[in-house]
């Protein structure tokens, strides 16, 4: 609980028991109305004094029609009619609303104070052979600085030297370490746990991850939804005339009817206090930074809320395929031997493959994960553009493309798979072919699936790969459509296309796209909402982003909708809850069936209603825990498993 927190639950506090007081001492008539009104007044003062000084110093700069305004000429009214009690009690609740709003702002800022929490203090940076604290911003490019178990990484680097496992809960929302080595790229803002680590920086701290990710947080706020910017445009207009409806209903009736004023002001009075239009302007921004919060906690950050609700009304989803849905990384997928076993193919194919950093090659080396003999192999020879011969054991091996099995006359046959293919031949015969693929992302399809449960109507891919490796990943995944063959120009022309297309058969339905590489900014800034992939991404795709996902699993996505869905329902609910009350309450108290306590019931009661409602949208738990469930599935046929 905040200072500030404290003193008002201390003022409601003695607030509450002078009222309590006054009451009690009203039910006996021997008791001196001085004292009644004594206690009442005192009570008054102690919680109302912010109120009035807020509504006198708005109205010296011309802002006179607000909350505070309405409240206090209310409950001053009430004392003057004589209704000490419901003037006091009007004003006490309001603050026990207004405290209840603050709690729950606190609870919703605490995602957002953790993730803050992120940014380091220091960096031990080595300088004429000691290590010296300094200031990240003192930092620059190629020095090298330390970290030790315990500290957070302060600026994004390299690896040169060390072992240990990163904490990155803050950032991506997982809770399991991330293991790191020499030679491997950390980015800031992750707490290292184990082992003390030697990082080269390759930023300064101002373009480091963990400075963009506080930029974005901190300006989150600024860029307001349609609901809010509805809200604020709402009570604009909305107070000045419930005012002067007021001030109509204590003079017109009474002069009409020939009634006494007193009666017909304290329904004016009434209906003042019950027009405030808290539990909008309350609840409706609190709904909002709860979902971001929440969102935060799943390791989706969200620019504004003006994106999280463009998330909500998604039907749409475009991904790009490398980096976004595969991993941008070769695998074997398949292999197919030809008088021989699996396993002697691939041993056969990794021996002749030794000598190769190229990722195809790695990629074979991987799949049969043994240490090579290299005794074993002799008279190597590359054959450029073609692949290589090789000694291997006594036979001669041929490992290359199908020009290779030509050039060579091995009669062939010819793979009709997507993907990459080493064709292999021993001894002037056939032997077989491995097939090489970009590899699927492990929750990749699980991530589609989810799209598809919770009511995006299409998935779309678009890629500049050859049309027959896209449409097969297209069909593996169960994608919609697949657009193949495309440079960056035309993607943003196709997600034109389906703009159009969408928006001709929804009015609200929007587009979201999603990228990590840097020719992929174009079109995050054309797509209704962009999204990117923030852990592998560049900075440019998160620049250009209106949402960043802090971990490379495409399935956050369906999360992230998820949580914009509820942040939406939960506005909605509100909205019409606060606003059919209100309509109701005015009615019974412009007719005189509704008191000041109904009036408290109608605002504050309202307004507390509200703003749990709103809290809600903090807890995004069952979401994580889908999210989770999601990244941890592999493929049933993985390539290993293929492979053997």
């Amino acid at each position: 609980m905040t200072k500030k927190q404290k003193k008002l639950l201390q003022r409601i506090t003695a607030a509450a028991i002078l009222f309590a007081a006054g009451m009690l001492l009203s039910l006996f008539a021997e008791t001196s109305d001085y004292i009644i009104f004594a206690l009442f007044g005192i009570s008054y003062i102690i919680i109302g004094w912010d109120i009035i000084w807020k509504a006198f110093c708005n109205i010296r700069q011309g802002e006179a029609f607000d909350e505070n305004f309405l409240m206090t000429v209310a409950t001053a009214g009430a004392f003057i009619l004589g209704e000490y009690s419901e003037g006091v009690a009007v004003m006490l609740f309001y603050q026990i609303g207004e405290w209840f709003q603050s709690y729950a702002v606190s609870r919703s800022r605490q995602s957002i104070t953790a993730l803050m929490d992120i940014r380091p203090d220091y960096a031990n940076v080595e300088r004429d052979g000691e290590l010296v604290q300094v200031d990240p911003d003192e930092v620059a490019v190629g020095e090298i600085i330390t970290v030790k178990p315990g500290e957070r990484v302060p600026i994004d680097g390299k690896i040169i030297s060390g072992r240990s496992a990163l904490d990155t809960s803050a950032l991506t929302g997982e809770s399991l370490p991330r293991e790191v080595e020499e030679g491997m790229e950390v980015i800031s803002g992750c707490i290292n746990q184990t082992g003390i680590l030697k990082i080269k920086t390759t930023k300064e701290f101002g373009e480091s991850t963990v400075a963009k990710i506080l930029d974005l947080v901190e300006n989150s706020s600024e860029k307001k939804a349609r609901s809010e910017n509805f809200i604020t445009r709402f009570a604009k207009f909305y107070t000045p005339i419930v005012v002067f409806a007021a001030l109509l209903l204590a003079t017109i009736p009474p002069y009409v009817l020939n009634e006494p004023f007193s009666g017909w002001i304290y329904r004016a009075l009434t209906f003042l206090v019950i027009s405030c239009p808290c539990a909008l302007v309350i609840s409706i921004p609190l709904s909002f930074f709860g979902g971001i919060g929440g969102a935060s906690k799943c390791g989706v950050l969200v620019k504004g809320s003006n994106y999280l609700e463009a998330l909500a009304d998604t039907e749409t989803v475009v991904f790009d395929k490398t980096g976004t849905l595969t991993k941008g990384s070769f695998a074997v997928t398949s292999i197919k031997p030809v008088g021989m076993t699996k396993a002697e193919l691939l041993e056969l194919a990794a021996y002749a493959e030794d000598y190769s950093n190229h990722p195809i090659s790695l990629s074979i080396k991987r799949a049969y994960g043994k240490d090579i003999k290299h005794g074993m192999i002799k008279n190597i020879e590359e054959i450029a553009g073609h692949g290589v011969r090789a000694i291997i054991g006594g036979q001669t091996v041929l490992c290359g493309n199908g020009k290779l099995m030509q050039r060579e006359k091995i009669n062939y046959t010819p793979c009709t798979e997507a993907g990459t293919v080493i064709y292999a031949a021993v001894d002037g015969k056939f032997a077989g072919y491995i097939l090489i693929e970009d590899e699927v992302k492990a929750d990749a399809a699980a991530a589609i699936k989810m799209l598809k449960t919770c009511g995006v109507r299409e998935t779309v891919m678009l890629t500049g790969d050859s049309d027959a490796v896209g449409q097969k990943i297209a069909k593996r995944l169960g994608l919609d459509r697949a657009f193949t063959q495309l440079l960056p120009a035309d993607k943003v022309e196709h997600v034109e296309r389906l703009l159009e297309a969408l928006h001709k058969r929804s009015n609200r339905g929007k587009l979201a796209f999603v990228g990590d590489g840097i020719n992929d900014a174009p079109v995050l800034a054309r797509a209704d909402v962009g999204i990117a992939m923030g852990a592998l991404g560049s900075d440019a795709a998160i620049e250009a982003a209106d949402i960043v996902l802090m971990t490379d699993e495409p399935s956050k996505i369906a999360a992230a909708i998820k949580i914009a869905r509820k942040t939406l329902g939960i506005v909605r609910q509100n909205i019409i809850f606060a606003i059919g009350i209100k309509i109701a309450v005015l009615a019974l108290g412009a007719l005189g069936y509704a008191s000041m306590w109904a009036a408290v019931f109608a605002d504050v009661g309202v307004s507390v209603i509200a703003i749990l409602n709103a809290v809600r949208a903090l807890n995004v738990n069952k979401y994580k825990k889908e999210q989770a469930r999601a990244a941890a599935v592999k493929s049933s046929i993985t390539p290993a498993a293929e492979a053997a």
